[in-house]
C-alpha cells in the first residue's frame, strides 16, 4: 500500500520539476521581446500613458516581421491593470495627457506623414486633429488645454514660397553654397521652359526638372548624408499651434531660415524655444544655439540664456516659471560633457548657476516644490535617475545603479519610469519621488521569460596603466557545469563614447543567446567610454586603437585567469561601429582569437571622413582634417586598413547597404584587401540595412546577422 502511494508522489514531483524546467534563450526569442518607451504622467500623477513596441508577423510572409507601436494606459496606484488603448495597424506613439487627463494626444502615420490624433478616455475612436501638409509630431498641450503645439519638417523649396513661415518670400541671408551664385539668386523662380537644347536658363530649368524627378541628386550641403542615403535636400524644423477644434488651421509660431531645435509651453502659456537666430551661417555649419522666450503671436522675443560660441539646449522651466534649468557647452568643442545649470529668472541679476555632475545628463524635470532638478545619466554600466539640489548643488542617485532607466516622468510625489535590467527587461515601475516604495506595474515580458534560463553578469574591475579604473562584466554559459571548458566571446561596444553594463538594453538578447549556445561572454567599458566622467571620456583622443585595445584585452585576460571554465584555445571577438574598428585593430595586432566579427565598422579614418554622416568624429578625436600633415599621419597610424597584411584571424564582416553613418566603402576595402591576401574572410551585406540594423532594423536581417556570426564562429572552434 505504501508503495502505491509513493509512486504517484514521485510522479507528481517529476511532472512539477519538468514543468518548471527552463529552456535556453533562442534566436527567435528576439521576436518575443516587447519594449516600452515615451512615458508620461497625468497632471495629478494618477495615470501613465506609454508606448509599447512589439514585433508581429508582417502579412502572410512566413519569415518577415514588423514593428508595431501602440499606446497603453496604467494606474500608478494599481487600481486597474495596464491596458492597451490603440490597435490600429498604422500604430500610435508619442502619447501625452491633456491637462485635465480626459484626453490623450498622439501621433499616427497617415499617407506617409505623421498626424496628431485625440483619444477620449471616456471611450470612442480616436479623432484626427491635424491634416497638415508638412505632417505633425511631438504634440504638446497648452496649459489651458485649448491648443496644441507641434513640430514639422519643411523642405527649403516649400519654405521659400510659404508666406506664413517666410513673410515677404525672402531668400536666406546665408549662402546656399552653390559655386558661382554668391547671393542665392538661383533660388528665385524663373519663367524659362525646360529645354535641353535651349539657352542657359532653359537648360537650367531642364536640369531642375531632373532633380525634382529624382533623376539626379544635386549636392551642395556639408551634411549630405542622412542615415540611409545621400541627400542634397535642406529641411527646416518649424513649430505650429492649432486650436483643439474641428477643422482648425495650424498657425506657425516660428519662421525663417533658422535652426530650431526645441519648443514648449511655459507655465503661463507663452513659448520657450532653442534656436540659432544668428542667421549668418548655413544650418549645416552652425553649432550654436540659445534659449528664448516668445509670445504665441510671435511678439516679445526675449533671450533667456546664450552667448556667442556656445550651445545652450534642453531648457526646462520650473512649475512657477521662476527658474530655468538648461545645459550648455562650447559649440564645436569636440569630446565633452554638457554642463547642467539653472537661472533665477525673477532675480535682478539672472546669472547662471552651474550644478556640477561629471556625467552626460538627459530628460531633466523639476520637482513640484522647485527644490530639485531630476535627470537620468549613464554611469558605471547603469542609467539611474538622479536629482540635484539647487541650493546645495548636491547630486543624489534615486534609482538603482545597475539598472537602466529608459524614460521617466515626475508629478508631485509620483515617479514613474521604464526600467531595464538583465533579469527583467523593459518594464514599468512607480515609486515616490525619493525612489522609495518601488512597485512594478507592467508585465510585458514576464510570461515568456518565466520559461527561459538566463545568465546573469558578474561585475569586476581593474586599474589600467593610466591609473583609470576599467569596469567589466563576465557572463557564464547558461548550461555551465563546473569542471567543463567553454568558448569565451569578447564583446566590444561602439561609440566610442557608448557604455555597456546591466542597464544597457540593446545587447540583452545577443548576450543571452550566445550564453545559451554554450559561450561565456565578457564585455567592458574601455577608456573613451561614457559614464565615467570627462577625463575617462577623453582618454582615447588621438588613440582609438592601442589604448582601448589594451583595456578590453586586459578584461579578457583577467577573465581567463579567474575563470577555469574559459577555454583559451576557443577565444572569439565581435563588435559593431567603433567596435567593428577595434576588432579589426585588435586582430591586426593580436592573434589569439579563433575567429572575429566586425559589424558596420570604420577601417580607414580618412575615407570615413568623406563617406560617413558621423564625420565630425574625425576632427573631434584627432584635432583636424585628413589633408593636414600631422592629422593625416595620425589617421594613417590609427586606421586598421593600414595593418591589413597582419590580419590572419578568420574574419566575417557585416555592413548594411544603406548605412550612411559610417559608410560601407571601407568594409569593401577591408574585404577585398583580405581576399587578395588570401585570408579566411567572409563579407555579408544586408540590402536596405542601415547603421541601426541590429537594434531597429528588419527583424529577419537582425536574426540573420546573429546566426551568421554564430555559425561562422562554430566553424572555427569545433574540433579545433
Amino acid at each position: 500500500m505504501r508503495k502505491l502511494i509513493f509512486f504517484p508522489v514521485l510522479l507528481c514531483i517529476h511532472i512539477l520539476c519538468f514543468s518548471q524546467e527552463r529552456s535556453p534563450v533562442k534566436a527567435t526569442d528576439m521576436l518575443k521581446i516587447k519594449s516600452a518607451s515615451n512615458l508620461g504622467l497625468s497632471r495629478a500623477g494618477s495615470k501613465i500613458v506609454y508606448t509599447v513596441t512589439s514585433i508581429e508577423p508582417d502579412g502572410d510572409t512566413k519569415w518577415e516581421y514588423k514593428y508595431v507601436n501602440q499606446l497603453w494606459l496604467a494606474a500608478t496606484d494599481g487600481s486597474f491593470s495596464p491596458k492597451q488603448l490603440t490597435t490600429s495597424k498604422e500604430g500610435s506613439a508619442q502619447g501625452v495627457f491633456s491637462p485635465d487627463a480626459k484626453q490623450i494626444a498622439f501621433v499616427r502615420t497617415v499617407d506617409g506623414k505623421g498626424q496628431i490624433f485625440l483619444l477620449s478616455l471616456d471611450g470612442g475612436e480616436p479623432v484626427q486633429l491635424t491634416k497638415f501638409k508638412y505632417g505633425a509630431g511631438s504634440p504638446k498641450w497648452s496649459p489651458d488645454g485649448k491648443q496644441m503645439l507641434f513640430s514639422c519638417s519643411v523642405p527649403l523649396k516649400d519654405l521659400l514660397k510659404d508666406s506664413l513661415l517666410n513673410p515677404g518670400k525672402t531668400l536666406p541671408s546665408w549662402s546656399l553654397e552653390k559655386p558661382g551664385f554668391d547671393k542665392n539668386e538661383q533660388l528665385l523662380p524663373g519663367n524659362a521652359k525646360a529645354d535641353p537644347d535651349g539657352n542657359l536658363d532653359e537648360i537650367r530649368a531642364y536640369l531642375e526638372n531632373n532633380t525634382t524627378d529624382k533623376k539626379a541628386k544635386l549636392i551642395t550641403k556639408l551634411n549630405f548624408q542622412d542615415e540611409m542615403d545621400v541627400n542634397g535636400e535642406l529641411n527646416f524644423t518649424h513649430y505650429y499651434l492649432v486650436d483643439i477644434t474641428r477643422d482648425a488651421v495650424p498657425q506657425p509660431v516660428s519662421s525663417g531660415f533658422y535652426r530650431y531645435t526645441f519648443m514648449d509651453f511655459t507655465p503661463d502659456g507663452k513659448l520657450i524655444f532653442t534656436a540659432d537666430l544668428n542667421g549668418n551661417q548655413h544650418p549645416d555649419r552652425s553649432q550654436e544655439s540659445s534659449i528664448y522666450l516668445i509670445n504665441k503671436d510671435r511678439t516679445g522675443r526675449k533671450l533667456l540664456a546664450g552667448k556667442a560660441g556656445y550651445n545652450y539646449n534642453s531648457p526646462r522651466l520650473s512649475p512657477s516659471g521662476n527658474w530655468l534649468a538648461f545645459q550648455y557647452n562650447q559649440a564645436g568643442s569636440g569630446v565633452n560633457i554638457p554642463v547642467l545649470a539653472i537661472m533665477n529668472l525673477k532675480a535682478a541679476a539672472t546669472d547662471q548657476i552651474d550644478l556640477p555632475f561629471d556625467r552626460t545628463k538627459g530628460n531633466m524635470i523639476w520637482s513640484e516644490d522647485e527644490r530639485y532638478v531630476y535627470f537620468s545619466a549613464g554611469s558605471n554600466g547603469g542609467q539611474p535617475v538622479y536629482r540635484a539640489d539647487i541650493k546645495t548643488k548636491a547630486v543624489e542617485r534615486i534609482t538603482e545603479e545597475s539598472s537602466g532607466i529608459i524614460a521617466f516622468d515626475l508629478k508631485g510625489n509620483k515617479l514613474a519610469y521604464i526600467k531595464t535590467e538583465v533579469a527583467d527587461p523593459f518594464e514599468l515601475y512607480v515609486s515616490d519621488n525619493n525612489g522609495r516604495g518601488q512597485k512594478k506595474i507592467s508585465s510585458l515580458n514576464t510570461e515568456w521569460l518565466a520559461s527561459r534560463q538566463l545568465s546573469l553578469p558578474e561585475k569586476r574591475s581593474f586599474v589600467n596603466e593610466q591609473g583609470m579604473t576599467v569596469e567589466y562584466w563576465v557572463m557564464k554559459p547558461t548550461n555551465y557545469k563546473a569542471g567543463e571548458k567553454y568558448p569565451l566571446l569578447l564583446e566590444i561596444h561602439g561609440g566610442p563614447a557608448s557604455m555597456w553594463g546591466p542597464g544597457e538594453a540593446s545587447m540583452w538578447h545577443e548576450y543571452q543567446y550566445f550564453c545559451s549556445r554554450g559561450y561565456g561572454v565578457v564585455y567592458s567599458n574601455p577608456r573613451g567610454s561614457g559614464g565615467y566622467g570627462l577625463d575617462f571620456l577623453r582618454a582615447n583622443i588621438n588613440d582609438w586603437g592601442k589604448g582601448p585595445s589594451s583595456d578590453v584585452l586586459t578584461a579578457l585576460e583577467k577573465t581567463v585567469s579567474a575563470e577555469p571554465w574559459a577555454d583559451t584555445s576557443r577565444l572569439l571577438i565581435t563588435g559593431g561601429s567603433y567596435a567593428g574598428y577595434l576588432v579589426a585593430w585588435i586582430i591586426a595586432h593580436d592573434h589569439r582569437f579563433k575567429a572575429a566579427c566586425s559589424q558596420r565598422g570604420v577601417y580607414d579614418l580618412a575615407t570615413f571622413f568623406g563617406e560617413g554622416n558621423a564625420w565630425r568624429l574625425v576632427p573631434a578625436y584627432f584635432g583636424g582634417y585628413p589633408w593636414e600633415p600631422a592629422v593625416k599621419a595620425t589617421l594613417e597610424r590609427e586606421s586598421p586598413i593600414n595593418y591589413v597584411q597582419d590580419i590572419t584571424t578568420p574574419y566575417i564582416i557585416f555592413h548594411g547597404d544603406n548605412d550612411r553613418r559610417t559608410g560601407f566603402v571601407q568594409s569593401e576595402m577591408m574585404y577585398r584587401s583580405l581576399k587578395v591576401l588570401g585570408r579566411p574572410v567572409e563579407y555579408v551585406r544586408h540590402p536596405g540595412g542601415t547603421h541601426e540594423l541590429t537594434r531597429s532594423g528588419n527583424n529577419r536581417q537582425r536574426i540573420d546577422q546573429m546566426l551568421r556570426t554564430f555559425e561562422f564562429f562554430e566553424r572555427w572552434i569545433k574540433n579545433k
